[in-house]
């Protein structure tokens, strides 16, 4: 019996399903003393009692348990004592079951942790060669204690896990990324792919001009998802030349050229497990293209000078500014690991064409580079905050961000003004001085609108807009030209 009660106790530590738990506690507990039949009953948050598990019981459980909660196991429940029938036909000689399946002892335990009433145990025997004494009743009552803290530890673990699954699936559903400053409806669209590409293993591939902040959504998608503890490794293809490139990306065998005098893991292997962000994928050399097709397709990969491959689990996001499509066209992109790159496709909009985003920028920026520069700037003034919408920012976020931190430099007080800025105006015009955001927003849409030849569904789906709200747009700017 002593060897249960140890069980009993490794059950603690190993078993956190409370299914299976009772399953096990049952078993034990016939086993242990002899016992053909049992069950075990739980209350639940009403108070009632509810069989839980049962082993070898015929015919309706509830009209037994109804039948003994008349009396025995009533008030074992009630009293909390442990109850044992040596002769349960004489005890019980009015229970129909009893009498009918010649039930000869019987013997009931509570299930109390913590002072709580948790249910109970029931087992009975039919046989004349096994009766239960005070030392079946000593056992069980051990063997209850050490049960009903099973079974509160294993509901409470899933209660947990529940809990947890329900945060998760409410995250999930939508996830904020502080990391990423926008508060604009195209970016709001980033985010929705985002959070539908963080839970799974999809390769994928960014596009957007530089400085638009691809390298921090790849970023972000590694370290929501499932990876986040896993290294992120970056490779700018177009800083690295080409004859170092494939042994940085997979590695060499010592002796495989002159200076190789050991062996040297890749950066692939480096980031096994986690995550691998090939920027500017599109200077990628041709030679190399069919061993990162090798690595998507099978995860294989082999060092400079080695005869045999090597496997690594790692996620592969890439990004560009180039026109891939056109460059497979051209013949300078293998067609196969284009399309292997962009299972799915995040199109990054540019600055200009969510201006909105420009005044929450430049607060982040002024509070972040007040700090490094230590200088007390507390904003910028609305000229500067007007000077900086009308502009076209070829640079994106980057160029942005150059110009604030430029313009807490050449700042002399506490706010940025005008003069503080020094924006580039090569290659790019500025926007009519003369004209609001959003009589900006306007001209653009209606432009597009042209574009696509009254086409509102492709108009919507390029400003990153939904249908009805374009169209509620419209039909405020018709109303305000009738009134005019």
């Amino acid at each position: 019996m002593f060897k249960s009660l140890y069980e009993i106790s490794q059950i603690l530590n190993s078993i956190l399903d409370p299914e299976k738990l009772l399953e096990k506690v049952m078993h034990v507990a016939i086993e242990s003393v002899n016992a053909e039949r049992g069950f075990i009953v739980l209350t639940d948050e009403s108070g009632n009692l509810k069989v839980k598990v049962a082993q070898q019981m015929e015919g309706t459980i509830e009209k037994e348990l109804s039948e003994l909660s008349q009396s025995a196991f009533k008030e074992m429940l009630k009293t909390k004592n442990p109850k044992i029938f040596i002769d349960a036909q004489t005890a019980f000689p009015e229970a129909e079951s009893v009498m009918i399946k010649q039930i000869k002892s019987i013997a009931c335990v509570p299930l109390i942790c913590r002072n709580t009433l948790l249910g109970g145990i029931y087992v009975d025997t039919r046989t004349e060669q096994v009766v239960f004494d005070d030392n079946t009743l000593q056992f069980l009552t051990a063997f209850a204690n050490i049960a009903a803290l099973a079974i509160e530890n294993a509901q409470l673990y899933q209660s947990i896990v529940s809990e947890n699954i329900n945060l998760k699936t409410v995250l999930n559903e939508w996830r904020e990324f502080p990391e990423i400053i926008s508060q604009s409806e195209k970016m709001k669209r980033v985010y929705e792919l985002m959070n539908q590409i963080i839970p799974t293993d999809v390769t994928v591939f960014i596009s957007g001009e530089t400085g638009t902040g691809k390298e921090l959504i790849a970023r972000a998608i590694h370290y929501n998802g499932y990876r986040k503890n896993k290294p992120f490794i970056t490779v700018n293809c177009s800083a690295i030349p080409q004859e170092l490139l494939e042994s940085e990306l997979f590695g060499y065998r010592k002796g495989a050229f002159t200076g190789a005098t050991t062996n040297r893991k890749g950066l692939f292997e480096a980031a096994n497990g986690g995550t691998i962000f090939l920027d500017e994928i599109s200077d990628l050399p041709l030679p190399l293209q069919p061993k990162i097709l090798r690595v998507l397709q099978n995860g294989e990969i082999r060092r400079l000078g080695d005869t045999t491959n090597t496997y690594v689990n790692v996620r592969i996001i890439s990004a560009t500014h180039r026109n891939l499509i056109e460059m497979v066209k051209q013949q300078k992109f293998r067609e196969d690991l284009y399309y292997r790159l962009i299972v799915v496709k995040i199109e990054v909009p540019l600055l200009r064409e969510r201006l909105d985003d420009i005044p929450v920028l430049v607060n982040y920026f002024i509070k972040r580079y007040s700090k490094k520069l230590e200088k007390k700037i507390t904003g910028i003034s609305k000229q500067a905050l007007n000077r900086l919408l009308k502009h076209t920012w070829p640079g994106n976020i980057r160029e942005l961000e150059n110009a604030i931190e430029c313009g807490i430099v050449l700042c002399k007080g506490e706010t940025i003004k005008q003069d503080d800025l020094e924006i580039k105006t090569t290659g790019s015009k500025e926007l009519s001085e003369d004209k609001t955001l959003a009589q900006l927003e306007k001209e653009d849409i209606l432009k597009r609108l042209k574009r696509f030849f009254g086409n509102r569904k492709r108009t919507a789906e390029s400003l990153g807009i939904s249908l009805r709200n374009l169209q509620y747009k419209l039909s405020q700017w018709k109303k305000d030209g009738k009134r005019k």
